[in-house]
């Protein structure tokens, strides 16, 4: 069988002026992540990436610590949902100071999130359906393009694994927000491909990183 293997990127630039960007963390769990994958033997066929600069950083760090020479297949359809939008839909409780405050945050980033997800809403560019289906479109073309036995590793975001993983498991948006808030940085999730399409073999997979390298934001 063939397989598919879901890279969320590494750590982003939290609280900085531009979060789509790897901080030094990041950097490090991306080069960690690949010389893990080449001490397990892993030679990809395919390589996919996310349109986002935290995505083609990630790709270019695992590579880097992977030795691989593939050219990168961007697919904008790996972009993770814009989260600033849907918190700038459910405001932030007032007197609270997010950036110092990472509970609260968290509470403020689950209720936006159930928000989004609960269909009630339509004031969003992107729905949660909308982004839904073209993440799943984007594993249709992932699996598409593998041959036999082949392997492709896929650098994305939280949200595009979580449901990715959520669907073969019969889940629900309920299922999504609970996966989606522990997925670690540079973790992996990979998928077995055969006759009945693609099967969740492992979730958030990040044995390779040593306490001090996990993070979730």
């Amino acid at each position: 069988m063939s397989r598919i293997l879901l890279v969320r990127h590494g750590q982003a630039s939290w609280g900085a002026a531009d979060y789509d960007q790897l901080s030094d963390l990041g950097l490090d769990q991306a080069r960690i992540l690949g010389k893990a994958f080449a001490g397990q033997g892993i030679t990809p066929d395919v390589l996919v990436s996310g349109a986002m600069k935290r995505h083609c950083q990630t790709a270019a760090g695992v590579c880097e610590g992977a030795g691989w020479d593939l050219p990168v297949t961007t697919d904008d359809g790996w972009n993770e949902f814009d989260h600033l939008q849907v918190l700038a839909r459910h405001p932030s409780p007032e007197g609270v100071d997010m950036k110092s405050d990472p509970r609260a945050f968290q509470k403020w980033f689950e209720e936006a999130t159930s928000r989004w997800t609960g269909g009630e809403h339509d004031d969003y560019e992107e729905s949660f359906a909308h982004f839904c289906d073209r993440v799943s479109a984007s594993l249709e073309r992932a699996i598409a393009v593998l041959e036999p036995k082949g392997t492709a590793v896929v650098f994305t975001s939280g949200g595009p694994i979580a449901w990715a993983a959520s669907t073969r498991l019969d889940g629900d948006p309920h299922l999504w927000l609970r996966l989606n808030q522990v997925v670690i940085n540079a973790a992996v999730t990979s998928f077995v491909v055969g006759s009945r399409g693609a099967t969740l073999l492992a979730f958030n997979e990040h044995t390779h990183l040593s306490p001090e390298h996990q993070t979730y934001r």
